[in-house]
């Protein structure tokens, strides 16, 4: 095809000159990269931006040099180093698959034995087949159906447009190089072929580039007008005592599930009391954004002169609130007491029903 052996040289030629350095990834024409390392920045990356996500790796890598090193880890540990890149579920999948692996000895080397593991969905068994093993699979990011999009100025909108920007994208995957083509279009996309203001007169493509010729190219891909977000409210109670600050381990499943919290309720579906009986008090609201909905959670304080019903103290000088996930960082903000080793004097009692 036309697309393939005109536009893979091209690119892989501006990639070998410009690629990104990045801490997980071997060098053009380096050969292919580490599994684990690949691995694990590609789930770190999910959501999440590269410059947001180099400090993670770098720090998980340290912790954990191996995937047996990561798979022997307490699930709390990585937890806590997980928090701050959100979707928690991603975390509890990245310990159940790297324990798979190591009871099997190593990563599956095709992505369908990849998308079996926990957590490995297609576009990411794809990139670990491609980048780690030299598979030709065609990795599809949302920087890939962008560059996609405007190569073929494909105007329908996204994702409507998705699988017609997957064959598309499939057509320009070589056999040769795979992982090197990957990347080299996750480049071009964060770096030329951008959101706004793409730098089209230095993109190496841009003989090749349909929306350019058209002069379209900033206005696409396209996207289906987004649906205003629904609002959720509840409550967060930050109790005190000699002892610490209550804390507790959310469920597994379910809205930041396995992490360390301040007992809440009424914003997840829960419909909880108190997790004791003391003088809460409301001082103040916190706003978060989630991916499908946007929360004001009121936050309650008050000394605790008896054991809570749910949830464990922990000592002010062994909290660590970094652990915490972002939401309950930004509860903890305006809880905290000024003076650690005094807990805050609270008053009248606070509105403990459900909110909203």
């Amino acid at each position: 095809m036309r697309e393939r052996t005109v536009i893979a040289p091209l690119l892989l030629d501006w990639y070998d000159r410009h690629a990104r350095v990045l801490p997980w990834r071997v060098p053009p024409k380096g050969g292919t990269g580490d599994p684990y390392r690949v691995w694990l920045s590609e789930v770190m990356l999910q959501q999440t931006t590269v410059a947001a996500v180099k400090s993670y790796f770098e720090r998980f890598t340290s912790l954990w040099p191996s995937v047996e090193d990561l798979a022997a880890a307490p699930d709390e540990a990585v937890m806590a180093e997980w928090a701050g890149l959100g979707y928690y579920a991603r975390a509890r999948n990245l310990v159940a698959c790297a324990r798979a692996v190591a009871e099997r000895g190593a990563f599956p080397d095709t992505r369908e034995g990849l998308e079996a593991l926990p957590g490995i969905g297609a576009y990411t068994s794809a990139a670990i087949a491609a980048i780690a093993f030299d598979r030709c699979e065609t990795v599809v990011d949302g920087n890939v159906e962008r560059v996609v999009s405007r190569l073929f100025a494909v105007e329908t909108p996204i994702p409507r447009a998705k699988p017609l920007l997957r064959e598309l994208a499939d057509r320009l995957t070589p056999t040769e190089r795979p992982g090197d083509f990957a990347q080299a279009m996750m480049d071009l996309g964060a770096t030329i072929c951008t959101p706004r203001n793409p730098a089209c007169a230095i993109c190496p493509l841009i003989g090749e580039c349909a929306a350019q010729k058209r002069g379209i190219a900033a206005e696409l891909p396209r996207k289906e007008p987004k649906k205003p977000k629904p609002m959720r409210q509840g409550i967060a109670w930050v109790g005190f005592s000699n002892a610490g600050v209550l804390l507790e381990r959310r469920a597994e499943k379910g809205l930041l599930g396995g992490t360390l919290a301040f007992p809440s309720s009424g914003w997840d579906g829960s419909d909880l009391a108190p997790p004791a009986d003391a003088p809460w008090r409301e001082i103040g609201t916190v706003r978060h954004v989630f991916t499908h909905f946007t929360l004001d959670l009121v936050v309650a304080t008050a000394p605790l002169a008896q054991k809570p019903d749910r949830g464990n103290l922990v000592a002010l000088d062994e909290f660590d609130p970094k652990a915490l996930p972002g939401l309950m960082r930004k509860v903890w903000d305006i809880a905290a007491p000024k003076d650690p080793s005094a807990p805050p004097v609270t008053a009248s009692r606070a509105r403990t029903k459900k909110q909203g």
